[in-house]
């Protein structure tokens, strides 16, 4: 999967949210949030312009290629309810996602270098597959070398407060305990404009 790896503030500023958490995107988000560029004037998007807006946020903000995203969207599509949310909750089960929510790290790329390195396993097995998507019952830990440990013990945040996820924050153990509904979604996207979009 192509990797973005421009300027993060310009993104926060362009789609208009906090998509990404760097240290340097959060300042430059608080100093400026309108679009960059010299002369920007505020005018009217297109439906198509809205929709696109959107659907970059999903990209961005879980770290998704295109195919990658045309492929959850094809999943989420054959399955019975709302597409949109089905489309969300495949992106928030995601390993990568739920070791950032959990509170292993404090930025979504930073939680894919690590399982793209090795550190983490689910289960009691290694997992190098950031798009891994997880189940109820699964157990996130991070692997028993004391360097990885130390590393961890020292980034790790209060995780957020969510029934289908439980983190320990003195073993470093992250418990799946059931699945995400609508109310857990992390980013506030109109994913109706995304289906349409796509759809199309």
């Amino acid at each position: 999967m192509a990797r973005y790896t421009g300027p993060k503030a310009r993104i926060n500023r362009r789609l208009g949210a906090m998509l990404y958490e760097d240290g340097g995107a959060v300042r430059a988000w608080q100093r400026r949030e309108q679009p960059p560029g010299m002369h920007t004037r505020p005018s009217r998007p297109s439906d198509y312009g809205l929709a696109l807006k959107e659907k970059q946020k999903i990209k961005h903000f879980y770290g998704l290629g295109e195919k990658q995203l045309r492929r959850y969207f094809s999943i989420a599509s054959h399955r019975t309810g709302n597409t949109a949310e089905s489309l969300l909750l495949m992106c928030e089960r995601r390993l990568d996602s739920v070791i950032r929510r959990a509170g292993f790290t404090k930025t979504r790329p930073q939680a894919r270098q690590g399982i793209t390195h090795g550190h983490f396993q689910v289960n009691g097995v290694k997992v190098t597959k950031p798009s891994y998507q997880l189940r109820p019952g699964d157990i996130i830990t991070v692997r028993n070398r004391e360097n990885l440990l130390t590393y961890y013990r020292s980034i790790a945040e209060e995780g957020e407060s969510m029934e289908w996820l439980t983190f320990d924050n003195d073993t470093l153990r992250a418990t799946v305990n059931g699945l995400p509904g609508p109310s857990d979604i992390s980013l506030p996207v109109n994913g109706n404009q995304v289906v349409e979009f796509m759809s199309r």
